[in-house]
């Protein structure tokens, strides 16, 4: 069975309408001009109230330079933002032991939400041996473990390493770890969905399925697609909403978000009560 918690004690309060969103970064992808922490997060918490987005979690890079801020800087950047959470980053090929110390202290505390690696960006597959200590960090702190999956956003990815179906191997090695596809795989949908019904530790986002707003015939082929994982896999508790901000647009995706022909009750699981449930967040905060 899926891993289930209670969700604050104003969880029966809440109505469909409430939103979180699971995937969103405060990197500066254009890199023309360095854009402070404080500004890309205002940005973010102003893009959030446009569009009546309750909470969302930050994912950190695996990568840390002027334009993608490390952890530690993201951390005590919102540490009293009670609607944002960080999801950190690692990088298989630079992590050390002080990196995985100073991770623990946070998953500790509470100051972080979950882990996340990025094959396809870094040359890596999910099962190699070298990742077992990040796991173990994830298992004994009960957060969930996220991967990059999918298309890269950079041509100099190497997609060999991103595809979904080599989460299989993980899921299988650590069935006590929550493991969740980002992007559902896109382009390898039917891979994700298979993974995801065939292990009943592992969830997917369909975040950055698009750059910038979805175009009328896009959205409609991405519904399809959606739907008939959620046709195959079953009722949609794995399924995690996300938008990849400020890659794709919050408002384009809370439209596609609403096209999908689901039962409201089912809409609402993938909106904000399964990611609540999964990432432990307390929904009586914000």
């Amino acid at each position: 069975m899926r891993y289930l918690i209670p969700i604050g004690n104003k969880s029966s309060q809440k109505t469909g309408n409430m939103v979180i969103d699971i995937h969103t970064h405060i990197n500066n992808y254009h890199e023309d001009k360095v854009v402070s922490l404080n500004d890309c997060i205002n940005m973010l918490s102003d893009t959030m109230a446009e569009n009546s987005v309750d909470y969302s979690m930050i994912l950190t890079s695996y990568k840390v330079n002027e334009h993608r801020p490390g952890v530690n800087k993201v951390v005590e950047a919102i540490r009293d933002k009670k609607n944002l959470g960080v999801v950190a980053g690692i990088s298989y090929l630079s992590f050390k032991e002080r990196d995985l110390r100073e991770l623990s202290d946070y998953l500790e505390a509470g100051l972080i939400k979950g882990l996340k690696l990025y094959p396809g960006y870094e040359p890596f597959y999910p099962y190699d041996n070298r990742l077992k200590i990040i796991y173990d960090l994830a298992v004994e702190y009960d957060v969930p473990m996220m991967f990059h999956s999918g298309d890269t956003y950079t041509p100099t990815g190497r997609i060999r390493f991103s595809q979904p179906i080599h989460i299989d191997d993980v899921a299988v090695d650590n069935p006590d770890m929550k493991i969740v596809i980002c992007h559902v795989g896109n382009p390898w949908i039917i891979d994700c969905m298979e993974v995801v019904y065939k292990n009943k530790n592992v969830y997917a986002d369909f975040s950055g399925l698009v750059l910038g707003d979805f175009s009328d015939k896009y959205e409609k082929y991405m519904k399809n697609q959606l739907e008939e994982m959620i046709l195959y896999a079953g009722d949609p508790n794995y399924l995690l909403y996300g938008s990849d901000w400020p890659i794709a647009t919050m408002k384009s995706y809370l439209k596609f978000m609403k096209q999908l022909d689901l039962p409201e009750d089912k809409k609402e699981r993938i909106l904000w009560k399964n990611s609540a449930e999964l990432f432990k967040i307390d929904v009586s905060k914000f």
